[in-house]
């Protein structure tokens, strides 16, 4: 979510390898000698973009964002059919975090992000708690296989007509079966045009799901140069077919985890394709967060959303 500091540029950055012949790209921003935090960006897949190092006051923190496995800056890409996605899953993902800590040499740091994001954020937090000083989130969710279902099927009731195009992008076969399972074999084949065809088809769901949205933008998703779109889709269809490999509810039943972590949750109450029930499911399970509920806002954000961001954000600066 773009914030509402100046833009600023890196002081620093770097790609860190780690490990199973991945490279991750990442930067600092702000003030060397802040208050830790990292951006922990959506997707999955989307990779960190220059807007995300606005919502911080850059005198008061050390802003790192960086791109996760397979996307952005980081390699190898994900829109390379000869990509290994087997070692990419939310397990590498939480150590790919954990190694970037100890290369910055930050003891605990801030986490903000929103929408896959937070899952991340969520389970990483579970994972170390002890390295996490405080948790900002917008657009809440926790990639359960049930929010997931009602992403790229329930919420085809609102959207009859895109949702059947998305339908009939899978063969025949697939059709009346999991989507996102067939999705995630076509953008798998190595046949160029399958793959950019059914990532044609993706991208158009995802715009659509987000189109009546208040502040909605045309093409949030289409707008995105090729390459990005096909990195996107084919990470998405990969984590989403597998659950994100994460027990159904687990992150709400292990919020006990977070207990001592300071929170802020913020969600749109327009959120078709996230509806507000996660949020209100995880502040309920995890008595250190507090809940906002946006009334002008969807899933993308509004300037009320930003503004309730950058004032968490900046109360947890003099933490």
């Amino acid at each position: 979510m773009t914030g509402v500091y100046p833009p600023i540029e890196p002081y620093d950055h770097g790609v860190l390898d780690v490990g199973d012949g991945n490279r991750l790209y990442w930067e600092a921003c702000g003030n060397p000698d802040g208050k830790p935090a990292l951006v922990v960006h959506g997707g999955p897949g989307s990779g960190c973009t220059p807007g995300q190092r606005r919502a911080f006051d850059p005198s008061r923190y050390r802003v790192v964002l960086f791109d996760q496995r397979g996307c952005g800056r980081s390699s190898p890409h994900a829109s390379d059919p000869a990509t290994d996605m087997s070692v990419n899953t939310t397990a590498h993902l939480i150590a790919d975090m954990e190694r970037l800590r100890e290369h910055l040499g930050i003891d605990r740091w801030l986490l903000h992000g929103g929408s896959w994001g937070s899952t991340l954020i969520l389970a990483y937090a579970q994972r170390y708690p002890h390295r996490v000083s405080e948790i900002v989130i917008a657009s809440v969710t926790t990639t359960r296989r049930s929010e997931i279902d009602w992403l790229y099927r329930g919420v085809g009731r609102f959207y009859p007509e895109a949702w059947e195009r998305f339908r009939v992008g899978v063969p025949p076969a697939d059709r009346d079966g999991d989507l996102v399972a067939a999705y995630a074999r076509l953008v798998a084949l190595p046949d160029a045009a399958v793959r950019e065809q059914a990532t044609r088809e993706w991208i158009a769901w995802e715009d659509a799901v987000l189109s009546a949205e208040p502040n909605a933008r045309p093409g949030v998703y289409g707008n995105r140069p090729p390459l990005a779109q096909l990195a996107f889709v084919r990470i998405c269809t990969h984590f989403f077919s597998h659950g994100v490999w994460l027990e159904e509810g687990a992150l709400l039943r292990d919020a006990g985890r977070l207990a001592g972590i300071p929170g802020f949750l913020v969600h749109g109450r327009l959120d078709i394709g996230g509806p507000p029930g996660t949020a209100w499911e995880l502040a309920r399970a995890w008595p250190d967060a507090e809940l906002v509920i946006v009334e002008d806002s969807g899933h993308t954000g509004s300037d009320t959303m930003r503004a309730h961001v950058t004032a968490a954000l900046d109360r947890f600066a003099e933490r």
